[in-house]
């Protein structure tokens, strides 16, 4: 068995800085889990990496996609088992980390057996998403599959396209491919899970002061550079926390502190969310009951608890 660490927990939780840390004491390479930070020209909102924590280990899979492209966890999941495999072969540690539990589950669980669509056909879907919206699309797939519709919200754009995609791909409903046993794209990882659960006051704080910082470091100039780019607001890049918030106020339709007010009422929002999954979903091999503030002691015991090698 080969290892991997896995670092998860809530945003502002201190789990990038943890993963550097685990990184330079333990010759790894940091592989990014946030499905947020794969995308190019926001790095402030994202909280990507610096050039300078950069330098310091490698960093894989960081800022990979322009806004423009609807990344699935399917392509993150081929591209981390291969920088995994890469690390390996150099001699590195992986270090993954991230907030995006769906990533995490799937890299250490296993994912359903979907094959991807074809690309024309995603094209098709999304031209029909486009032009019918939610709503279309729903009557769409309660006539073609009738069991998916079931399972998907009438208001989940994406994953109504997904469930439509699987079946016009495979002729299989979703449900039936829920059905198959878990694939295991790792099988021979040793997974050291490590997940970061602040308690709710400290995480509520840490959230708005991190927004109040992006601000100052400029998140709205950086969203006025992504509006520029005329993009579809169902992207995910443009729903990522604050986008959305700061192109009301740059288009006229709130002041920047009520924009940032709303921005940090949802980042607190998806941070409880996170909490409650990480706490209940991810078995982990050390937790830390707060945020990682670059506390040697801590790395310490971190590094004891998961069994980890110096």
């Amino acid at each position: 068995m080969k290892e991997v660490i896995v670092i998860g927990g809530t945003t502002a939780s201190g789990k990038s800085a943890l993963a550097l840390d685990l990184a330079q004491a333990l010759d790894g390479v940091v592989i990014n889990a946030d499905s947020m930070q794969v995308y190019q020209g926001l790095p402030i909102l994202s909280a990507a990496p610096t050039a300078e924590e950069k330098a310091k280990v490698p960093h894989r899979l960081y800022e990979i996609y322009a806004p423009s492209v609807n990344g699935t966890v399917v392509d993150w999941l081929e591209r981390a088992v291969s920088e995994i495999r890469g690390a390996w072969d150099s001699g590195r540690l992986p270090v993954v980390t991230g907030g995006t539990g769906l990533y995490i589950d799937n890299l250490i669980n296993g994912t359903t057996p979907i094959p991807e669509p074809d690309p024309a056909l995603r094209h098709k879907v999304l031209q029909l998403a486009k032009s019918e919206g939610a709503a279309g699309l729903y009557a769409r797939l309660r006539v073609a599959d009738e069991a998916a519709a079931k399972m998907v919200s009438p208001k989940d754009l994406t994953r109504l396209r997904r469930a439509l995609e699987i079946k016009l791909q495979t002729g299989k409903s979703i449900a039936e491919w829920y059905q198959l046993p878990l694939l295991k794209k790792l099988p021979e990882a040793d997974f050291k899970i490590i997940k970061i659960i602040p308690d709710s006051q400290d995480l509520d704080k840490r959230c708005f002061e991190r927004f109040d910082k992006m601000i100052e470091a400029g998140a709205a100039e950086e969203v006025r550079r992504l509006a520029a780019l005329n993009l579809d607001r169902s992207l995910p890049a443009m729903k990522m926390l604050g986008v959305p918030e700061l192109l009301d106020y740059l288009e006229g339709r709130s002041s920047l502190e009520a924009a940032a007010d709303l921005a940090k009422l949802h980042t607190r929002q998806y941070a409880k969310r996170q909490r409650t999954w990480f706490k209940n979903k991810l078995a982990a091999h050390a937790v830390l009951s707060q945020a990682y503030c670059g506390d040697k002691q801590i790395l310490d015991k971190i590094l004891i608890d998961a069994g980890l090698k110096k």
